[in-house]
């Protein structure tokens, strides 16, 4: 065993404090040697290892059976913190959506995220929203200079809501007209997001893991990384920012869900993906898109006999039409327990692009598979009626509005206006015509590291 005494280490071993002396080692102490020693050879077993104080400095300090060797851990007290974490907040807003998931956001944060932030001296302004899109007007009239950031402490549609709120007050302080933003300024406060709803794909997709504490740390330390965002208009006019978004089963699914909140969480989610199976049928939608400029090989998945692709010669935009059971356009992996890979896997936070993945009509045990493929780390997109681009513009228009009905879920407009349920983010955008999804390179700022930094670790 190790003990401190006076300032230094002490090694005790073959006495009766240090217990009896390892089989094939020699008699007495082992040999103490001194800093500057090499590493413990593979041939010594290792008794101990941990960090002690040696003379003031902190050490990385290993017993082995037949020596004591110990390293100082380099930087030992850096002279200026604030070099070392040049982005490190001072001050933050604070959002609270007490109603997220199992209603444990405002535990979660006085509990587990306030206690860190005060041992950092971090100052906080807290406001517990109370109503849907609080959060989204207090950013549009509420003083932000004094703050380094904002935090989002719940779900996804919280998260997106305030992702949403502080690019729109970006725009409103630009002197953009709202209604019609075609080309958006960046925001200039960072976003946190501490994880606290039931699937957390924003805060998965960050970290690599929704774990409340690492969330807490990265805001702490100042890490950020600027991040792609989209902007969803129709008929010209502006509607939200956003992340990802789903139109089909995906919209359709939360559709459903939205209309039994009554149920609990996990309950209303599940039932809605079972009785959305249960009548599944495709949109009939013409999807244009804009190829990414610098990937000219225009991905397509082979052994499809119905695509149709039209080109545009002027613009290069691409043209297909068909019957879709789901059509996901994502900006950011879209990870999270469910889906460990990611829905959209080789997408990335700030790499310009989004991918549209594509499932065209095929029967429901087809289908379910695809779905089931998302579960597991195999390849989700290996079927041959589903297909995937990277974009950088996307337009899709539904060709029909009949409103024919199927049992809860509406083919075609699923609310009395006869609307298009779309899942963006995780919240419901219902639409009643084309929807133009547009990628704008490094919007907004979002606490946390880069996932592959962050594996090499692992």
């Amino acid at each position: 065993m190790l003990r401190l005494a006076r300032g230094r280490v002490s090694a005790l071993a073959g006495s009766p404090e240090g217990g009896k002396q390892p089989a094939g080692a020699e008699a007495g102490p082992p040999r103490v040697l001194l800093p500057s020693a090499l590493p413990v050879p593979a041939v010594e077993r290792i008794l101990q290892r941990g960090i002690f104080e040696i003379d003031g400095r902190s050490c990385d300090v290993v017993l082995s059976d037949s020596a004591l060797r110990w390293r100082p851990i380099q930087p030992e007290r850096p002279a200026a913190p604030a070099a070392e974490f040049p982005h490190r907040p001072k001050s933050l807003k604070v959002l609270i959506n007490p109603q997220s998931h199992k209603k444990e956001a405002t535990h979660v944060y006085y509990e587990h995220v306030e206690p860190l932030l005060k041992l950092a001296d971090i100052k906080t302004d807290v406001t517990i929203t109370e109503y849907e899109g609080h959060a989204l007007s207090l950013l549009k009239e509420c003083q932000l200079q004094e703050f380094d950031g904002v935090i989002c402490v719940g779900g996804d549609g919280s998260a997106s809501e305030v992702a949403h709120g502080l690019l729109l007050r970006a725009q409103m302080d630009a002197g953009i007209d709202t209604n019609y933003i075609l080309t958006p300024v960046r925001t200039s406060l960072p976003l946190g997001i501490i994880p606290a709803g039931s699937t957390n794909v924003l805060a998965h997709s960050l970290y690599g893991i929704t774990h409340i504490v690492t969330a807490t740390l990265h805001i702490i330390m100042g890490h950020m990384q600027p991040v792609d965002v989209c902007t969803f208009s129709s008929t010209g006019k502006f509607l939200r920012f956003g992340f990802s978004a789903m139109f089909g089963f995906g919209g359709k699914t939360l559709a459903l869900a939205e209309k039994h909140r009554w149920m609990p969480p996990n309950q209303r989610k599940d039932f809605a993906i079972i009785k959305t199976l249960a009548s599944l049928k495709p949109e009939d939608c013409e999807i244009s898109f804009l190829p990414e400029k610098a990937s000219q090989d225009f991905q397509e998945a082979s052994g499809n006999e119905h695509r149709r692709t039209e080109s545009d010669c002027n613009n290069q935009w691409k043209k297909i039409q068909g019957h879709f059971l789901n059509i996901n356009v994502m900006a950011i992996p879209c990870s999270c327990s469910m889906a460990p890979g990611g829905l959209a896997p080789n997408t990335r936070f700030s790499n310009g692009s989004m991918a549209l993945i594509i499932a065209r009509n095929t029967s429901r045990s087809e289908f379910v598979k695809h779905l089931k493929r998302q579960t597991s780390l195999k390849n989700q997109f290996n079927f041959p009626f589903v297909e995937t681009y990277t974009v950088t513009e996307v337009k899709i228009q539904p060709r029909n509005n009949c409103g024919d009905e199927i049992g809860d879920v509406e083919f075609h407009g699923t609310s009395s206006e006869n609307n298009y349920p779309w899942n963006v983010d995780g919240d419901l955008m219902e639409v009643a015509s084309e929807v133009h999804i547009k990628l704008h390179p490094q919007l907004i700022k979002l606490y946390g590291g880069h996932l592959k930094e962050m594996n090499d670790y692992k």
